[in-house]
């Protein structure tokens, strides 16, 4: 049976995963257009390029695709596919750091509009070029934090997720997020203390 618009809008994700599961390719199509923004939002908090971010976005498509007979419904299909998004994310900047040793993240595409907290400085009208050139400080400090303590600071300050869900997300102990946290923080409050000096 074939899903009518009425029908595309309305059928949650749990029905469309029932439908490609069952070989209804075409209701994959709705979950893509369904998320497709978000989970490109997701890989521009690790890419600054918009195309590097697509090609991500699409690779995550294709992967959930790929094992999307396999999924049992546990955690919901956004957050399934947040968890394939990250990982592509992590394994393309990986790629990266092998080629060039530091992954260039450019400050203005990786803090997203809607950004609020640490990458985000109170800009009263004497303060905005002050705040303008801290905010440089920080996000090259963001650039020059190692891979591991980079995607946790900014699954943390940036996508907002809790310690359990990064963890979950990267696959490592409760624990061992703190601490990545930590010394993320550690360096860029160094890095803000030496110009404010």
């Amino acid at each position: 049976m074939n899903l009518n618009a009425t029908d595309a809008n309305s059928a949650s994700d749990e029905e469309l995963v029932r439908r490609v599961q069952g070989g209804q390719t075409s209701a994959y199509n709705l979950l893509v257009v369904r998320y497709q923004h978000k989970i490109i939002q997701v890989a521009q908090k690790f890419v600054s390029d918009y195309a590097d971010a697509s090609d991500i976005a699409q690779e995550a498509f294709i992967k959930a695709y790929k094992a999307l007979p396999n999924f049992r419904g546990e955690s919901s299909f956004y957050t399934w596919l947040y968890r394939i998004a990250v990982n592509v994310a992590k394994s393309y900047l990986e790629g990266l750091s092998r080629q060039k040793n530091q992954v260039d993240v450019d400050g203005e595409d990786f803090e997203s509009k809607d950004t609020h907290g640490v990458l985000t400085d109170a800009t009263t009208p004497d303060r905005i070029i002050e705040s303008e050139e801290l905010k440089k400080v920080i996000l090259q400090a963001v650039s020059e934090l190692p891979s591991e303590l980079r995607t946790a600071f900014t699954l943390r300050e940036v996508e907002g997720l809790s310690y359990d869900e990064i963890a979950d997300a990267v696959k490592v102990p409760v624990g061992t997020v703190r601490s990545r946290i930590f010394r993320a923080r550690q360096y860029i409050e160094s890095k803000m203390q030496q110009f404010r000096n």
